[in-house]
């Protein structure tokens, strides 16, 4: 009876016009049991419908009846959703992913039982689940914002309806389709059969990255506790990993000395020797009673106790190696990943754990991604803001207390995605690093993405001034208050850039640099490169800014007018670098006038200026960036989109988490079979699919060639974290990609070239793919890491199950119950045709469930 009084009440309120206010309770309850979800209609677009279309759909299961009034509801999409008006409804865009709905007074209201489907246009596709986010809130002035409870969770499944139709799969009808097919089960049988043909289990399985010289002979050495480990002065950090991984590996301690052993003695010899005339190069010998792991250098002689590490046996007698001689160096100097857990922040345990894998697969070089516009994840003395404001988002829309709230966190502190490294962590970070011969290089983005910084710095302002301080307030300020510019980044930023034209701006830069500098001393280190980023600033940024018109109106400053703001803001930062003797990097973006045009290499006063090249979109004819920056003289670091951004899906697939700007899917092998040192060879696909025969045919254009390859510094994987909430995400988007990264960073393979042997590759990858499943993913395992396995492929043929594995060596499991038991699959076996598959790993791993097609 209460309850239907209730409606009557509600509905006369309505008709008669007026508004009811919710409670605490109320807002409670509806947002418990309503389900909002999110449904993609179409991709397909038309003349008539120009942009792809989607719906939220709000069922209320509640007892709440939902009325025009103070309240507003606020979710997450990646794709900038235009505003919008219906059934009462609006919807509008915050800034970045957050998007508000808000009711005007002709809403009829939403009562308990009753469903309400809101259509919207997104600004592009939605094929993957992770294209949207969780943590859809409702709030009313007054009153704490609740979770809808089915979007308070990482299974996009309780929250996005599937994705069934080709409308729905595909990315684009026009002006001609989306040619990446689905993958499907037959799909990865098909494809699985072409990588893989008739290969023997090879009776060495390799050390990741492959050596340049290996020679095995006859016989086995095993270590024992009589062992000790024999190590000149100066590797007594080396010496003393060795000591504690073999300890964990094969529970025996032995004894460090840097006394020659006596003759007789079994030891472990760690000595430096010039036997292969190369920067971090090695010799292992393992024979009878000695191992020599002898170093060109320290990072050297470190590479020689990984691969020493590499070949202990990961089940059985653990202390058996086999008797062989190594001779190895790297391809490159520089083999790198750049990590960014600015978007999200996943604490410094991962990080920790991460650097234990960069060492052991012999990367040197790890690029963090302190800052972005979702937030700032170092504490900086001098300005707490930067983390009590910058490093969580919550929902507070005058951004006080914190960021406003995207990428999935919700409304809460609480939320995944906050956090920072305080000054204690980033210093351990940096010991523990070193300590595994990994150089830590900070990247402070600007002056686009940017937005944590400025509205920590806004906060700071305001704080100050209220309290009188108004020079210290202006102190560090980053942001024009009376700058009217209208700009919106590729992110849906309005308010993100730096202003270049401030002194304060310079102030700030040169503040984090100096207090970067003073972690990196406290960690006994020097800092030798700062990282600016530079890329994706907003076009239109500055362009109604008084303080840069007052600039450009000052005589002999360089500056004639908008366009010539970054490269001055550029050549200022590089400046305050070189005055603190650092290296300078940048994105490519962020070191160039426009698509061709570096900025002049001389007018920085570096030693090096280097740029991260990452935009290869073969089509849009940027490719040939990396070529043009070492031709005028720059540095670079290629870390290509196409084949090297480990935030891409392994497949194209709905379920499959990240981002595909770049690459409709980059899978391991993909990974593997990038070319460095040909980059046009890597030209195969566009991002609809065609096959690129001749990319110089594809552009029109003749392509520059490399002119100065001395300026190649090496390689980088990059993970982007925007749809990355947890730990296991991340990992699960860098292992084993981070394998095959390291493959191709530290050795060139046979069949690499302008025509690359498909058949060498082939092999290759079936010897590197036993290596990786026999050994490396127990391996990986066995340190706590989180491991993404592919999905088996399978047809069913006259009844009979055939099935196989992108990687040899993989389990294949099947169940004919929904998931209740599962089944070893090693030969056609006659099955029903309702079947779940998955693959299984050595460790107990497995693959995300599929099923047969």
């Amino acid at each position: 009876m209460k309850y239907f009084l209730s409606l009557w009440l509600g509905i006369s309120c309505v008709l008669s016009g007026q508004v009811q206010a919710l409670t605490q309770t109320e807002l409670a309850e509806f947002a418990k049991h309503t389900e909002l979800k999110f449904a993609v209609k179409t991709n397909f677009t038309s003349a008539t419908t120009p942009k792809p279309q989607a719906e939220l759909i709000l069922r209320n299961s509640s007892s709440v009846p939902l009325r025009t009034g103070n309240w507003v509801l606020y979710f997450h999409s990646i794709r900038k959703l235009d505003s919008a008006v219906q059934q009462g409804l609006r919807l509008q865009h915050v800034q970045g992913d957050l998007h508000s709905l808000t009711p005007a007074k002709d809403f009829k209201g939403l009562e308990p039982g009753q469903q309400l489907n809101f259509s919207f246009a997104p600004s592009s596709s939605l094929v993957s689940y992770s294209d949207w986010m969780p943590r859809a809130f409702i709030t009313a002035t007054g009153l704490t914002p609740e979770i809808f409870a089915n979007t308070d969770t990482e299974d996009f499944s309780r929250f996005v309806e599937p994705y069934t139709q080709p409308e729905q799969l595909q990315r684009f009808n026009q002006p001609g389709p989306d040619l990446y097919p689905i993958a499907t089960s037959q799909s990865r049988f098909v494809l699985n059969q072409q990588q893989l043909s008739a290969f023997d289990q090879p009776e060495h399985l390799s050390i990741v990255p492959k050596p340049q010289q290996i020679r095995y002979q006859r016989g086995q050495t095993q270590l024992t506790a009589q062992w000790q480990i024999y190590h000149s002065g100066r590797l007594t950090s080396e010496a003393g990993y060795l000591q504690r991984q073999l300890q964990q590996a094969t529970g025996l301690s032995l004894t460090l000395t840097t006394q020659k052993p006596a003759r007789g003695q079994p030891h472990l010899a760690l000595t430096i020797s010039n036997n292969t005339g190369k920067a971090e190069g090695y010799q292992l010998v393992i024979q009878d009673q000695q191992i020599s792991l002898a170093g060109q250098d320290n990072a050297g002689a470190f590479y020689a106790v990984q691969s020493l590490l590499a070949l202990l046996p990961v089940t059985g007698d653990r202390t058996v190696l086999p008797n062989l001689t190594i001779l190895d160096w790297p391809r490159f100097g520089w083999r790198g990943l750049h990590y960014d857990m600015a978007r999200n922040f996943h604490g410094k345990d991962v990080t920790l754990r991460m650097i234990d894998q960069l060492a052991r697969y012999k990367l040197n070089k790890l690029h963090l991604h302190l800052t972005e516009d979702e937030g700032w994840r170092i504490e900086i003395p001098g300005l707490p803001e930067l983390t009590q404001i910058g490093a969580k988002r919550c929902f507070d829309l005058s951004e006080r207390s914190c960021l406003l709230t995207q990428l999935g966190t919700g409304p809460f502190a609480s939320g995944n995605g906050n956090g920072y490294y305080s000054t204690a962590d980033f210093i351990e970070i940096l010991k523990y690093a070193a300590e595994r011969h990994i150089e830590v290089i900070p990247e402070i983005d600007m002056p686009g993405h940017a937005r944590a910084a400025v509205k920590a710095m806004q906060a700071r302002y305001l704080t100050l001034k209220e309290q009188g301080k108004e020079a210290e307030a202006r102190q560090y300020l980053l942001s024009d208050p009376l700058d009217q510019s209208k700009y919106i980044t590729v992110q849906n930023y309005t308010d993100n850039s730096i202003n270049v034209c401030l002194p304060s701006t310079y102030a700030f830069v040169d503040k984090v640099m100096y207090e970067l500098q003073q972690m990196y001393r406290q960690a006994g280190l020097k800092l030798s490169t700062f990282h600016m980023g530079g890329d994706e600033t907003g076009v239109g940024s500055w362009t109604a800014s008084p303080a840069c018109q007052q600039l450009i109106a000052t005589p002999d400053n360089a500056v004639a007018g908008v366009a010539d703001l970054k490269p001055y803001f550029v050549a200022k930062v590089a400046q305050l670098a070189a005055n603190r003797q650092l290296a300078l990097g940048g994105w490519e973006d962020g070191l160039m006038y426009d698509a061709k045009n570096p900025f002049n290499r001389k007018q920085f006063a570096n030693e090096r200026v280097y740029a991260n090249v990452w935009d290869n979109i073969w089509e849009w004819g940027v490719a040939d960036r990396a070529y043009r920056l070492a031709n005028a003289g720059y540095q670079v670091v290629l870390s290509h989109g196409t084949h090297l951004y480990f935030d891409h899906p392994y497949e194209a697939h709905p379920e499959e988490r990240g981002y595909y700007w770049a690459a409709r899917f980059t899978d391991v092998a993909k990974v593997f079979g990038y070319m460095p040192d040909d980059l046009y060879a890597n030209a195969d696909k566009t991002r609809e699919g065609k096959v690129i025969d001749d990319l110089e045919t594809l552009l029109g254009k003749e392509l520059p060639a490399l002119e100065k390859p001395e300026n190649i510094l090496g390689i980088q994987g990059q993970v982007w974290s925007e749809t990355i909430r947890t730990p296991e995400q991340l990992e699960k988007m860098l292992y084993p990609r981070l394998l095959a990264l390291a493959e191709r960073a530290w050795h060139k393979a046979e069949w690499e070239g302008e025509e690359p042997d498909t058949e060498q590759r082939r092999q290759d990858w079936q010897r590197f793919g036993w290596t990786l499943t026999q050994k490396e993913l127990p391996r990986l395992a066995e340190a706590g890491v989180a491991l993404y396995l592919p999905p088996p492929g399978a047809v069913l043929q006259d009844g009979l199950l055939l099935a196989n594995s992108a990687w040899p060596g993989l389990i294949i499991e099947y169940s004919e119950d929904q998931g209740q038991s599962w089944l070893p699959y090693s030969e056609a076996v006659k099955v029903g045709s309702d079947l779940l598959l998955r693959t299984k790993a050595k460790n107990g791993a497995t693959s995300r469930v599929t099923r047969l097609d």
